[in-house]
């Protein structure tokens, strides 16, 4: 004991620093590397992204236990959730709030009976792009507008859903790469206790197809 209590003694700076550094992480920011692609192209395989955890709530440290109402989710907002359904953390967009009628038909996007816009847009330095073929578009409704990605190899529309009206308590979340994403149409609804925070901005990217070298053009962006 009188050993411990002389480790403790001449680490207490460091154990202080420790301990802010995990507080700071659980309830404040914190950063996640991002290891799939269901989020493409707005989040990239190797991204490290910021998530502003008091966005929504002011929790307490370690735990989902709300202290202070912030904010809710709002159409457009990515988000990272712990989720018990997919029993792993989860980054996607909101398309549907509590309320919101949603549907999805032939990838084409409605909410509340009103058809987004699609306008084709060219994207580069997709790998998966390499031995799957994508196409990609600006998708709009209302004020939000974010760039969406279809499999040429998958234009069933086998994921089309709806519509279906988002019930109290839980969103309805899809990832930005139609084709390759396990959300709301594998899970189900995700409820609003399990959603931590919003995914702001890329702190730093390293390129896994590419021995991990940087992707200087994405460190600092903002995610939209």
């Amino acid at each position: 004991m009188r050993a411990i209590s002389k480790l403790i003694s001449h680490n207490r700076g460091l154990i202080a620093f420790l301990l802010c550094m995990v507080v700071f992480r659980s309830a404040i920011a914190d950063w996640n590397v991002v290891p799939t692609g269901s989020m493409q192209p707005t989040i990239r395989i190797g991204d490290r992204i910021l998530v502003d955890k008091a966005a929504y709530d002011v929790r307490v440290p370690l735990t989902h236990l709300a202290l202070l109402h912030r904010a809710d989710p709002q159409r457009g907002d990515i988000v990272v959730l712990d989720s018990s359904a997919a029993g792993e953390r989860l980054v996607k967009r909101v398309i549907g709030i509590p309320g919101d009628q949603i549907a999805l038909l032939h990838n084409r996007l409605y909410v509340n009976g009103q058809p987004a816009r699609y306008e084709p847009v060219a994207v580069a330095g997709i790998r998966d792009d390499r031995e799957d073929p994508a196409l990609y578009a600006v998708e709009q409704l209302g004020a939000d507008r974010h760039t969406v990605r279809w499999s040429q190899a998958q234009q069933g529309h086998t994921r089309d859903f709806g519509p279906v009206t988002v019930p109290a308590g839980h969103y309805l979340l899809l990832g930005d790469n139609r084709d390759n994403s396990a959300d709301s149409r594998y899970f189900g609804y995700f409820p609003r206790s399990e959603i931590t925070g919003r995914a702001t901005r890329v702190a730093l990217s390293l390129d896994p197809g590419n021995h991990y070298l940087p992707r200087q053009d994405r460190w600092g962006a903002a995610l939209r």
